[in-house]
């Protein structure tokens, strides 16, 4: 678990406000698995892009959180998970796998 995650713990925020997953997913019609992500900073569970801010500000009008506290997370996280692409990607790996050996090598 991470300091960000101690500091939020929105599932604590949520349980107090009496307040269960399954009542934020038939309000926002998104599933428990990615309100579980939300709640654990998981973002990479999420599908992606403009979907993945839209279901975290959802979940944190569930909640009555201020989204832009949630968000900053996101985005940090995801600034995080860019820099590492990068880094893999000018190591010459990428996901694991090395880049192809120029052609007559």
């Amino acid at each position: 678990m991470n300091d960000e995650n101690s500091v939020l713990n929105l599932a604590a925020i949520r349980r107090n406000r009496g307040i269960s997953l399954q009542q934020i997913a038939e309000v926002t019609k998104i599933g428990v698995r990615a309100l579980e992500s939300i709640e654990r900073e998981d973002f990479r569970s999420l599908p992606g892009g403009i979907y993945s801010t839209s279901y975290i500000r959802q979940y944190a009008r569930a909640i009555d959180y201020d989204e832009s506290a949630i968000l900053d997370i996101y985005h940090r996280h995801a600034a995080r998970a860019d820099d590492d692409s990068a880094r893999r990607a000018s190591n010459g790996v990428y996901s694991g796998c090395r880049a192809p050996s120029p052609a007559g090598s």
